[in-house]
């Protein structure tokens, strides 16, 4: 039994002690709450986008909702919370979380590698396709269409914009070659959110290594031990599908070598671990150089496909700033401490650490359904989940990235998705989002090594 010498001042010490555990719970109330304009705005968003897409049968429904608008209305909530603070004091809280360093490289990257797509254009990797699906028997297109998707989103940085030019090549592959439809498609996909998740010049890619204060080739290097192992086995289970198939022909057209330069370039200088400026100003000039001295564009038209490109940057610039206001201001109201409190309880150790962080991002892109957003959103709350479980930054960057990737690879609802189908569709054919889900084979094979990985992974001393 304990004894105390001192029963007033053991006394005292309880009444303090309960005192301090009734503040611990006020606070833990007032953090909750400081969430709640996130979620809130999360679930209206995700509702109306499912109404309209679904119930309202509003084509690429889901996206008539302005993700832009949706964050206003976050952080109007947010700043009606906690009165105690002066709406002045609220400004300059955001002000300060849009004056991070990262925030502004994210911005100048998303700008940059924006003008390069609009210098290259898109027939550019129309070549690389055409070019790769020249070079082999017609038993492997299939197999084909997956590597050229994962080199044209490698070079491109984008998974939207890669099915975009793929798809129809896969439908044509289709119709020639006898292969089924959907795991054409369901190819084209997977490829594309391999790049998409490895690119120097994707969305995913900066907003996970600025957000996480990471080099683009360590999340590089991060990526490619999970995502290597994941297209292998994608591409072994398509060659079985392709030899179980009777095939017919297959699709030939012209291509032109010397406008995939660009791309090359821009890769090799990504692994080699160049300043990503200089990389995408390399990809920018050599474009600019083929494409004038080719006579494929006018000097004026040049220019306007270079800015056309970067203002196709303004959606997501927009979000990452508002994003970055919301989170400053949901960190000052204790919000990120309450969230980082609930998964303490539930993921314990480092590696729980991190399948935490891949549950929180891909959360977040079911709600979303934008990859990029996600990251955005989870970035604060990972990277004090990396402190707090020891994560290195590039760690978390390639967790974040290959997570939002993996669950916006299988949303029914995801732009990727919506594409694909659309893309389809104005060919003459009819293939539906739930055809095409059994037939993603890589996200399916990516969250398998990911999660291996993550299992598997020798914990060191805060070196991972």
């Amino acid at each position: 039994m304990f004894y105390c010498a001192d029963p007033w001042n053991c006394s005292r010490r309880n009444r303090l002690e309960e005192k301090r555990n009734e503040r611990i719970k006020k606070n833990e109330k007032r953090k909750c709450g400081s969430i709640t304009a996130d979620r809130r705005i999360l679930c209206i968003y995700l509702g109306l986008g499912i109404a309209f897409e679904y119930v309202m049968k509003i084509p690429m429904g889901f996206y008539n909702v302005p993700i832009i608008i949706a964050f206003l209305a976050a952080i109007l909530v947010a700043c009606l919370q906690n009165r105690k603070i002066s709406f002045d004091r609220k400004l300059e809280i955001m002000a300060q979380g849009l004056a991070d360093k990262n925030i502004i490289t994210m911005l100048l990257i998303f700008l940059t590698a924006g003008a390069f797509v609009g210098v290259v254009g898109r027939s550019s990797a129309e070549s690389v396709a055409y070019f790769m699906l020249s070079l082999i028997p017609a038993r492997f297109s299939v197999a084909v269409l997956f590597v050229v998707a994962c080199f044209v989103s490698v070079a491109m940085g984008t998974s939207v914009g890669t099915i975009t030019l793929i798809t129809p090549i896969a439908v044509s592959v289709s119709k020639a070659s006898g292969f089924d439809m959907a795991l054409c498609i369901g190819s084209v996909m997977g490829g594309s959110m391999f790049g998409d998740n490895l690119s120097f010049i994707s969305d995913t890619t900066i907003a996970a290594c600025n957000g996480q204060g990471c080099q683009m080739k360590d999340k590089f290097r991060e990526n490619f031990g999970i995502a290597l192992p994941a297209a292998i086995a994608t591409l072994v289970l398509i060659l079985v599908f392709s030899f179980q198939t009777d095939i017919a022909g297959q699709v030939s057209k012209s291509y032109n070598l010397v406008q995939i330069i660009p791309y090359v370039l821009v890769l090799i200088g990504g692994i080699a671990g160049v300043n990503v400026f200089v990389v995408l100003l390399i990809g920018i000039l050599s474009g600019s150089v083929i494409m004038l001295a080719g006579g494929h564009v006018a000097a004026t038209e040049l220019l306007a496909n270079m800015g056309s490109g970067a203002s196709g940057m303004f959606e997501t610039s927009m979000v990452a700033i508002l994003v970055a206001a919301m989170c400053a201001l949901i960190r000052e109201y204790g919000g990120f401490d309450a969230l980082l409190t609930g998964i303490h309880k539930v993921f314990k150790g480092r590696k729980g650490g991190q399948f935490g962080m891949g549950l929180l991002v891909g959360t977040m892109d079911i709600a979303t359904a934008n990859n990029t957003v996600a990251i955005v959103m989870a970035n604060p709350i990972a990277k004090d989940m990396a402190k707090e479980y020891g994560i290195t930054p590039r760690k978390a960057a390639s967790i974040l990235d290959t997570f939002s990737c993996i669950f916006q690879g299988i949303l029914p609802y995801g732009a990727q998705m919506l594409v694909a189908v659309s893309a389809a569709a104005s060919l003459g054919e009819v293939v539906s989002a739930f055809d095409i889900l059994p037939m993603l084979l890589y996200p399916y094979m990516l969250l398998l090594s990911s999660l291996v990985f993550i299992s598997t992974m020798k914990v060191t001393d805060g070196r991972q």
